[in-house]
């Protein structure tokens, strides 16, 4: 299997690659290195990724023929050629802002990308959804069957027709397609962006930290090396057209998340409790059972084991 793997440099697809790369799959890594977040971290990614002798980077953006092309050359075609398509513009919060960003880079990144693997007949394509297409439910339990019609974010709405166009083509052209609906993950090497790296940062830096949602906010955390292994599981089936869950199915609370940042740095974090933001939803819970099934998905890192990893990391690469 070679994979060509869209957004290598961000935080899913930097532990997404390095598991690629240990099995001995080849990897073309295409990244356009956003400054959305610190690009310096997007560097030190790649900087990682380039040591191992079967990674190919291609500095480009999705939108941009050319480069797209170059890198959809570097991979081939065939039976054994996969398209992982995890590069997109990320950020419930960020969508309300710039709403542009999400439909340049989630709506017509995404038509480029398949288009391309269906004119050079590419073995599948594995692509990122992601829980915020649930939108607020009424059902304690999230599973795929529910109906997905009333996102609450523009970032949701991008991954919900992302979910219709793959279906699409899939009828029209046969193309093996399979979305993941990522919920909430978290580890090292995450984004700035998330609350894990927000809280620890201002925690350490003696500033109040906002919790929104007045800390009555409940989610499904997973572990990034949990959902890599759910990526490279999707890759290997390479399902017909499915839309699969990929969570911890095990939901905690916000608080019980702060705390055990709290403890694991020694300090408590001075709390500003605030509403709930636009877009945002106040419980996530995912129903894994269909990932078990067709993966063989078995989640192994709760937020006891996952927080302290992602602290240790970012003191160390911070110095603090």
């Amino acid at each position: 299997m070679k994979v060509l793997l869209t957004g290598c440099a961000g935080f899913i697809g930097f532990h997404t690659s390095q598991r690629l790369l240990a099995s001995g799959v080849e990897v073309v890594g295409f990244d356009n290195f956003n400054p959305y977040y610190d690009a310096t971290l997007k560097e030190r990614r790649a900087e990682q990724l380039q040591e191992h002798s079967g990674f190919q980077l291609v500095r480009g953006n999705l939108v941009n023929p050319e480069e797209l092309d170059s890198a959809f050359d570097l991979l081939g075609s065939g039976d054994d050629t996969r398209v992982c398509h995890l590069a997109a513009q990320a950020g419930v919060r960020h969508s309300i802002e710039h709403p542009e960003d999400f439909v340049r880079d989630n709506l017509v990144g995404f038509s480029e990308v398949i288009e391309r693997c269906r004119r050079r007949e590419v073995g599948g394509l594995v692509y990122a959804s992601t829980s915020s297409v649930y939108g607020n439910q009424s059902e304690p339990l999230l599973h795929e069957e529910l109906r997905t019609d009333g996102q609450v974010s523009l970032y949701g709405m991008t991954k919900k027709a992302n979910e219709l166009q793959a279906g699409v083509y899939h009828d029209l052209y046969g193309l093996r397609c399979t979305g993941l609906r990522f919920f909430t993950v978290y580890g090292p090497w995450g984004r700035p962006d998330m609350a894990l790296f927000l809280f620890t940062d201002a925690i350490l830096s003696s500033r109040p930290i906002k919790v929104f949602g007045h800390g009555q906010m409940q989610r499904d955390f997973t572990y990034v090396e949990d959902i890599a292994a759910g990526v490279t599981a999707a890759l290997e089936t390479n399902l017909a057209n499915e839309v699969i869950n990929l969570g911890r199915g095990n939901t905690q609370e916000l608080m019980r998340y702060i705390e055990l940042v709290e403890t694991e740095l020694g300090q408590e974090a001075e709390k500003e409790f605030l509403p709930m933001q636009p877009g945002d939803v106040v419980r996530t819970s995912a129903d894994i059972s269909k990932a078990r099934r067709l993966l063989d998905y078995d989640p192994q890192t709760d937020i006891d084991a996952g927080i302290p990893a992602f602290v240790a990391w970012y003191r160390s690469y911070y110095d603090r």
